[in-house]
């Protein structure tokens, strides 16, 4: 690996901005959006089709498509999310991309990093500390209002995946342990603090979200925020360093800014408009992805995030595989790596719902098929000749095996694009602020999942009402439903039609900025699995720590 310092001088950062975390990781003050633009700033946006078993594999992507285009001779970095414990010791293992289209240093990264989310979790806990703190006194401390211990919704946090604290009863230990009653955890990236973190453009504009907070309400049904009871200054002193953005490196030793890791389905899954917008004043190109397919993470990344920022996409790519895109046409995931054209041709109907979605909001898509060395040339051709009669380009992209070197064509591709200006469109969000809560869930749900519409159960009209009546109207959406599939059901595969989803509740996220509007049961804590990827994970005898990626 190259020193940080090398790394920061090839994008032109101030070593004065350069605050070293060891020799090969840096925080980069935000000092250096202060000073003169050095970088083009163009923004490609990679995205998915509807997420499957076999893996479709947007980081791995978005680090290769980087690297190629930077040997290309373009100043390209990725820009992207932080991996979170609970992953990365469960189901998926790291999150720094595979093979050799990785970010390093990748065991870093993975496990503490530079501390970013225990800071975030701790300014959880804090507030939940003194939520606890306001009940047990009782005095109206909170801005004169006495908090209701039957309506405190706000919970604890932990970067872990830990089903055992889903539910938890909390002051227990008799009259000096609390007031009892039930509560649980979310995982840290589920926080609304992770939210807000990623969403703030500056130390000031962090306090305030934080201080917005709703933690709670009073007795007679007023809303009781952070900033109520004194959290809001001490939670941005523990977040004051997490919310610079990290700089580290890929595998072929080019920049790449990783902070920040929201869920995609609970909040708006991408990384901060710090990072983002620092990345953009320093580099001609930048590289940033949506969690989930296009349906969650893309939606929110350009009705949430970008409207936020004020910023926008130059171009889409949108990552699929042959063999997910033959799951969606109905093979089960252990036969998915066969041949069989028949499923493909079924399942590339899920690929063309999303391409007609990055159309609708006026974006130029490539598709990006990532792909194995045994993918039959000929299923290689179906999704070729779709794609050009639906008039996007397509490449293949072989980053895992071959690094940057395995998307060269992607990278021209997408280069070419970002060179045509007479192409580029100007932002257009799904639904205006100004709209009601049910019209901006109609125009996401027709528009970008294909539903015939929308059916509100009467305790999400009751929550939107409630939302509305506490002086929180004109909010951006944030749909959470599953990511198996455009519809609600995880079990429809595919382009389904002739389906209608319903918004079952509504959750304010106030300092985040946004509604979420909940499509069923969504997992704010996960489970492990029968046998979690920690088992994999040692540490050798030299005192290096093997086992944190997939396969390793």
């Amino acid at each position: 690996m190259r020193p940080i310092n090398d790394v920061a001088q090839e994008l032109g950062i101030d070593l004065a901005d350069v605050l070293p975390y060891g020799r090969d990781k840096a925080k980069i003050d935000l000092a250096a959006l202060g000073r003169g633009k050095s970088g083009k700033g163009k923004l490609v946006l990679v995205s998915a089709i509807t997420p499957t078993p076999p893996g479709e594999g947007k980081t791995t992507t978005s680090i290769a498509l980087a690297m190629g285009l930077r040997r290309l001779g373009h100043r390209a970095v990725p820009a992207l999310r932080e991996p979170s414990l609970g992953p990365v010791f469960g189901v998926k293992g790291g999150g720094t991309g595979g093979g050799k289209s990785q970010l390093v240093p990748s065991n870093d990264i993975n496990l503490h990093f530079t501390g970013d989310l225990h800071a975030i979790t701790s300014a959880h806990n804090l507030l939940s500390a003194l939520v606890d703190n306001e009940l047990h006194f009782d005095d109206g401390a909170a801005g004169g209002k006495r908090l209701d211990p039957r309506r405190v919704s706000w919970r604890r946090a932990i970067d872990m995946n830990d089903r055992a604290l889903r539910s938890v009863m909390v002051g227990m230990g008799g009259r000096n342990g609390g007031v009892p009653r039930a509560t649980g955890f979310d995982i840290t990236a589920a926080s609304e603090v992770m939210a807000i973190l990623c969403l703030a453009t500056s130390h000031e504009d962090l306090r305030k979200r934080l201080g917005r907070i709703v933690v709670g309400r009073t007795y007679d049904q007023r809303p009781i925020t952070a900033a109520d009871v004194g959290a809001d200054a001490a939670m941005t002193a523990l977040l004051k360093d997490a919310l610079l953005p990290n700089l580290v490196q890929t595998a072929e030793g080019g920049p790449a800014f990783v902070h920040g890791g929201p869920f995609a389905n609970i909040a708006h899954g991408c990384s901060s408009i710090v990072a983002t917008r620092l990345a953009q004043h320093v580099a001609d190109v930048v590289v940033t992805e949506g969690g989930f397919g296009f349906d969650l993470g893309g939606e929110k990344f350009l009705d949430i995030k970008c409207r936020t920022a004020g910023i926008w996409p130059d171009a889409t790519v949108v990552v699929a595989t042959l063999r997910a895109l033959k799951f969606h046409g109905g093979v089960d995931a252990k036969n998915a790596g066969a041949p069989n054209r028949e499923a493909l041709e079924r399942g590339i109907t899920n690929l063309e719902r999303h391409l007609e979605s990055v159309r609708y909001f006026g974006l130029r898509a490539v598709v990006a098929i990532n792909a194995f060395d045994n993918d039959p040339e000929d299923e290689l051709t179906v999704v070729r000749r779709r794609c050009e009669e639906l008039g996007v380009p397509v490449e293949l992209s072989r980053g895992f095996t071959l690094g940057g070197e395995g998307t060269i064509d992607l990278a021209r591709t997408v280069a070419a694009v970002l060179a045509d200006a007479s192409q580029a469109s100007a932002p257009k969000f799904c639904y205006a602020l100004e709209q009601s809560y049910a019209a901006k869930l109609e125009a996401i749900a027709r528009n970008v999942y294909g539903a015939d519409g929308v059916d509100l159960d009467p305790v999400a009209r009751d929550d939107l009402d409630a939302i509305v009546k506490d002086g929180f109207a004109g909010l951006p959406i944030c749909m959470a439903k599953t990511h198996l599939s455009l519809s609600d059901d995880p079990k429809r595969q595919g382009r389904p039609s002739g389906f209608r989803v319903t918004v079952r509740s509504a959750r304010l996220s106030a300092g985040a900025g946004f509604v979420v509007a909940l499509l069923g049961d969504i997992m704010t804590m996960p489970g492990l699995p029968k046998v979690p990827a920690a088992r994999a994970v040692r540490v050798d005898a030299d005192g290096q720590i093997r086992g944190l990626m997939q396969n390793e």
